[in-house]
């Protein structure tokens, strides 16, 4: 196991693009941080770099106790899972989870026992005799694992790994690398852009957008308190509601709705989380509900409020119709954000 360090690194490429600017923060031993952010956010540079496939332009990577800018991919003991699963089609399962300790010239007992340990961690033991054209998407991805896992390293490093695989295999797939990391105690570092991945698995989330790292923080940190506008309409599903507002002589309105205290007369962005909405026929809100989302254990009521839009998040058991409605605000569910900036305030 290992701590990484990120001092100030930064990666620009020739053509002058900053793919990700100065950049600090530090994984503890252990830990499972995930980076998340749309396409293009820097969050798969930013890994590459952490695993030697991409120079750093500046700073300091460490990990460990050394700096690791100048360190080849192969000598700084980490171990890579691939979205793609990257097996070889020609060898058994057994062969592909064994092959880099083959090339590392380890006896063949000493791979025999460690394939074996992997695939009973796997649950791969009654597939070992076949070849990835015989295993299914997850099967496949288990045994990108066990590659992995029987190299005993210090990081692992994920990028994208689950993207391929249906939505109820993703969801299985999770718990199983959650649950395994926990078993190994191995310094993780997980690339998605899917937030419910980011928020299921993380011990600490970096959310990052255009190169750079808006928050870091537990998933309850960025979720109930997002350092802007876009961590707040990234990570949820569906995202915060982002209203037009105005504090005026100590009160936060939203046309001529007063929602929240605040200090200074400003315009602001008010955010609320759509299951911190309650339909209450007392409520101070008017809301005009247009459409409804039945998902099963939830529902979701899209509408309008003084002419912006909103999402509701309500029980499946709450009775509710389109129309004219009125609802509530939980008690310290307001945030306030910088129109011009999207910071948090």
């Amino acid at each position: 196991m290992a701590q990484v360090s990120l001092n100030n690194v930064r990666k620009v490429y020739p053509n002058g693009f900053e793919a990700v600017k100065p950049a600090s923060f530090r994984i503890e031993d252990g830990e499972f941080v995930v980076l998340v952010g749309p396409s293009g956010c820097g969050k798969s540079t930013m890994l590459r770099m952490i695993a030697g496939l991409e120079d750093i332009s500046d700073g300091a990577l460490t990990i460990g106790d050394r700096v690791v800018n100048d360190v080849d991919p192969a000598d700084r003991d980490i171990a890579m899972v691939f979205q793609n699963y990257a097996l070889y089609p020609h060898m058994t399962v057994a062969k592909n989870i064994g092959y880099g300790l083959k090339n590392r010239k380890i006896p063949a007992a000493d791979i025999a026992a460690k394939v074996q340990e992997a695939a009973t961690m796997l649950n791969l033991t009654d597939y070992l005799d076949r070849k990835p054209s015989q295993l299914s998407g997850g099967q496949r991805q288990r045994v990108a694992m066990g590659r992995a896992i029987v190299r005993d390293p210090s990081l692992f490093l994920f990028d994208e790994p689950l993207s391929n695989l249906d939505a109820k295999l993703r969801n299985q797939m999770r718990i199983e690398i959650k649950a395994l990391q926990r078993r190994l105690g191995v310094t993780s570092v997980y690339v998605t852009h899917d937030q419910v991945e980011a928020m299921t698995m993380a011990d600490r989330i970096i959310v990052m957008n255009a190169g750079r790292i808006e928050q870091i923080g537990t998933p309850a940190e960025v979720y109930h308190s997002p350092a802007s506008t876009f961590v707040a309409s990234f990570m949820g599903a569906p995202p915060m509601n982002l209203l037009t507002g105005r504090a005026e002589a100590g009160r936060v309105r939203v046309g001529n709705v007063m929602l929240h205290q605040h200090h200074e007369d400003r315009d602001l962005t008010v955010g609320i989380r759509p299951e911190d909405i309650i339909p209450d026929s007392h409520g101070h809100l008017e809301v005009e509900v247009t459409l409804i989302e039945e998902l099963g254990a939830h529902r979701l009521l899209h509408g309008q409020m003084q002419g912006h839009p909103l999402t509701i998040h309500v029980g499946k058991d709450h009775p509710v119709e389109t129309g004219h409605i009125r609802a509530a605000i939980k008690p310290n569910a307001v945030s306030l954000f910088d129109p011009a900036s999207g910071v948090r305030l």
